[in-house]
């Protein structure tokens, strides 16, 4: 059954490749994205999936903009929490703008479009949360306390609110991506990358459709069992 799926971050990278999944999946999607219009624009055209433009470390934003889209989609019943920034520095050096930044855009935005749509999942019975982690919310990271951390907070929220909207027939899953193709990881200094790259038992860094394909799966309504897991999908590099 086709559903309104909502993707964050979602004109690029691995929201790109969730939103396009989601469509081939049968669904309608609505990719959110903050700040790179030319590349929404693109991507809207070539994929023909409506896109909309707010920050998602904005409360007020984030209600306007899911009520926007069920005005114009319908009920949103699937919710890909995708959004992210980095603003690596090692601790002695980080800025407080640093730490807040990655806070409200990879965290505080789980809670904001949640909470925006949960009532209405809530109502009908129904529901698919699905948050976008990383392998370095599990481990840690130098130079990314920031980044761990929130990233490490959307395990803690995916499993409280999993327990929370079980019995409303609404599922909460996460998934850990590894170092995957994106402009994010394309930005480490080559050397860096292949170090990293060395470490990752396949021999290889992930692809944006391999993250996509297993949101796909657990956006599925034959997916219902599952809740309140994390889905590591990191070629091995590390095995929680």
């Amino acid at each position: 059954m086709a559903h309104i799926a909502v993707v964050t971050g979602g004109t690029r990278g691995i929201g790109a490749a969730t939103s396009r999944m989601l469509k081939a999946e049968g669904h309608v999607v609505a990719a959110v994205y903050h700040g790179d219009d030319a590349a929404a624009k693109a991507f809207a055209r070539e994929t023909g999936i409506a896109t909309y433009k707010w920050d998602v470390a904005d409360f007020a934003a984030c209600q306007a903009g899911a009520a926007q889209i069920a005005a114009a989609l319908g009920p949103i019943d699937i919710l890909v929490n995708n959004a992210g920034i980095t603003r690596d520095a090692m601790l002695h050096h980080m800025t407080y703008e640093q730490w807040r930044a990655v806070m409200d855009t990879d965290l505080t935005s789980c809670f904001n479009m949640s909470r925006a749509v949960i009532e209405g999942m809530r109502t009908r019975h129904f529901g698919r949360i699905i948050n976008v982690t990383s392998i370095n919310g599990q481990k840690g990271q130098m130079g990314q306390a920031n980044y761990a951390a929130a990233k490490a907070g959307i395990i803690g929220f995916t499993k409280a609110l999993a327990l929370e909207s079980a019995s409303k027939g609404i599922t909460v899953n996460a998934v850990a991506p590894g170092y995957t193709m994106t402009d994010m990881v394309a930005a480490v200094p080559q050397d860096i990358l292949q170090k990293i790259t060395a470490q990752i038992p396949v021999g290889r860094l992930g692809r944006p459709d391999e993250i996509a394909r297993a949101v796909a799966f657990l956006a599925r309504e034959d997916a219902g069992f599952i809740t309140g897991a994390t889905l590591t999908i990191n070629g091995g590099q590390y095995m929680a």
